[in-house]
């Protein structure tokens, strides 16, 4: 009897746990899921991204060679963009991140350096940070990069968004997003198509913008519902 008594306690505790939650996540599927869209190529999509460059005056990102951030408090970043060195740091450990040769990269632990399958694990670790974390600081001016398609998409009110894919690079090649523009053409948020997120077309706002000592334009917090992705002091200067 007390076995049975038990496993019908737990068993009521697993559904207490799990059932809202599987409401909340249907609900949130209805709401938001949808298939990706099909759009224009070519010079329609690139005069709009042109455009979109143009509202964040692209070309201050451009001349900024060194931007600092702290990602949802956790990971915190100094990029030498001009040299493309980033620091990482989390938890104990930092690693200077050659990202155009890795093999100059240097790993350490409560400030030693680390060596071997150690030193590879952290690197790998800090180059997934650093290309999910810059994302959200920079991927309004990858508009061009290689391997992205850009697509011109009429929405239901009649206006005009940008869908960007990246077929290549970064840690999760093959993503999607899908700008959605003010009058001006500077981002206010984007719809996403990802493999972390099992929502398709799931929204994060792009509209708390800041502008640092070099004049670029740069976000300082993004929301996906009720929750917030900070982005800490965003520091870049030229």
């Amino acid at each position: 009897m007390r076995i049975n008594k038990t496993l019908k306690i737990i068993g009521g505790l697993i559904v207490f746990f799990t059932l809202p939650t599987l409401l909340f996540f249907g609900f949130l599927y209805l709401k938001y899921n949808e298939d990706l869209p099909q759009g224009i190529l070519g010079a329609p999509a690139d005069a709009l991204a042109n455009k979109m460059l143009d509202a964040l005056d692209h070309e201050n990102y451009e001349a900024t060679n060194y931007l600092e951030w702290t990602f949802k408090g956790r990971h915190h970043f100094q990029w030498e963009k001009d040299k493309n060195i980033c620091e990482v740091q989390w938890e104990d450990f930092k690693v200077q991140v050659h990202l155009n040769d890795t093999i100059k990269s240097k790993a350490f632990v409560h400030g030693f350096e680390v060596r071997g399958s150690q030193r590879a694990e952290l690197l790998k670790k800090a180059i997934d940070y650093f290309n999910n974390d810059s994302f959200w600081l920079v991927a309004p001016y990858k508009m061009f990069d290689p391997g992205v398609v850009r697509q011109v998409i009429k929405q239901e009110n009649g206006q005009e968004a940008l869908l960007v894919s990246y077929t290549s690079g970064g840690s999760t090649p093959g993503d999607s997003y899908l700008w959605l523009l003010d009058a001006t053409g500077k981002p206010e948020g984007f719809k996403m198509w990802t493999s972390i997120i099992p929502i398709d077309g799931f929204p994060a706002s792009w509209n708390e913008w800041i502008t640092t000592e070099s004049g670029a334009q740069l976000p300082s917090n993004h929301q996906l519902l009720f929750f917030s992705l900070d982005m800490g002091e965003v520091k870049g200067t030229r």
